[in-house]
C-alpha cells in the first residue's frame, strides 16, 4: 500500500467505475484527522444530473481507488430519475 498526502490529491481527475470523467478534486474534508470526504469540482456531463453545480461533496466511503486519478463508486451520482424537488411537508 502506497501512502499519499491529501496535497497530493488535490487536482486529480475523478472518474466513476464506469469509465466516465466526474471532475477534479478540489479538497478533503477531514473528521478527526480521517478522510471523511471529497470536495468535487464536477465537469463532463455529470453538470447535467446534478442541477448545473458546480461541485459536490462524496463522502470517502464511495472512493474505490486512489492512484493517477480518483475512481469512485457510481452510486455516488444522484439518480436522475428521482425527483430531487420535492420536499417533505413537515420541512417546508
Amino acid at each position: 500500500m502506497r501512502v499519499r498526502k491529501i496535497t497530493d490529491t488535490i487536482g486529480l481527475k475523478v472518474y466513476t467505475d464506469s469509465g466516465d470523467f466526474f471532475g477534479e478534486i478540489e479538497e478533503a474534508n477531514l473528521h478527526e484527522n480521517k478522510v471523511d470526504g471529497w470536495r468535487i469540482k464536477v465537469g463532463g456531463s455529470v453538470v447535467s444530473l446534478i442541477g448545473g453545480a458546480r461541485g459536490v461533496i462524496i463522502p470517502h466511503q464511495f472512493v474505490k481507488a486512489i492512484s493517477d486519478v480518483v475512481i469512485i463508486n457510481k452510486s455516488a451520482l444522484p439518480n436522475p430519475e428521482s425527483d430531487l424537488e420535492e420536499v417533505p411537508e413537515d420541512l417546508v
